[in-house]
């Protein structure tokens, strides 16, 4: 069972340090888990998760029923996921995950922020082979044995455990599945009364790239830049 070792300088990046940004992330993850799976979080797993993370960012109840609300209107917006790949500067690969109703705004958006931030947007697959796509959940410390929970959790598909910090430097304990195994492991954490802190499906490099402090502040511009656009969801990068 392999553990987890963050790497270091994706702390230099606050990923989502503005609260607009987070409940708008979440707000349209909430409206594509209504379309797919109904409006009930007892019966649909995404739903769940997005009111978990909803209420690990503080978004306000009121606000996440709002959402839902909106997503069983006619007027709502149809919004598609969508992965783009390329490279920042100095062979550093980036994947950007995105949530639009207008593909072609959102491409030429992300291509500009490519171009600005002196990379290169590349092709689909032209960089993804280098990430895993997997379910990262993060569990506060407390009243958790590790080594109990993790022969607990294997047979539900978990891959690695170990410890982390998170956003403001606190301890957490970060779990990861393959991506197939997500709705397993979740179940089991709920079916045993673990809370979750967050509940997110990831893309975690295989490989890294070893860059310079100078150029780790020139590769965080560009990420900096994707992460402000409006469609943009996440961006994930293999920066060592």
């Amino acid at each position: 069972m392999g553990r987890i070792f963050e790497v270091r300088k994706a702390t230099m990046f606050a990923r989502w340090d503005r609260m607009a940004k987070q409940f708008t992330r979440i707000g349209k993850e909430i409206v594509i888990a209504v379309k797919s799976g109904g409006p009930d979080h007892t019966t649909n797993p995404a739903l769940r998760r997005c009111m978990q993370n909803a209420k690990s960012v503080g978004m306000p109840k009121d606000r996440v029923e709002a959402a839902i609300k909106r997503a069983l209107g006619k007027d709502t917006s149809n919004y598609e996921e969508i992965l783009y790949e390329g490279y920042a500067p100095h062979g550093v690969a980036i994947l950007v995950e995105a949530a639009t109703d207008n593909n072609t705004r959102t491409v030429a958006n992300v291509r500009s922020h490519f171009n600005k931030g002196g990379g290169s947007m590349g092709t689909s697959g032209s960089v993804s082979f280098q990430f895993k796509k997997m379910g990262v959940f993060k569990l506060k410390p407390e009243n958790v044995n590790i080594e109990e929970l993790e022969l607990e959790l294997i047979d539900f598909g978990l891959e690695e455990m170990g410890e982390g910090t998170g956003e403001n430097g606190e301890a957490i304990i970060v779990l990861r599945c393959g991506f197939t195994d997500f709705g397993n492991l979740q179940k089991a954490l709920e079916d045993k009364n673990i809370a979750t802190i967050s509940a997110e499906l990831e893309w975690i490099p295989t490989v890294t790239v070893p860059v310079s402090d100078e150029q780790a502040e020139e590769i965080s511009k560009l990420i900096e830049r994707l992460e402000q656009d409006d469609d943009v969801s996440k961006v994930f990068h293999n920066m060592g």
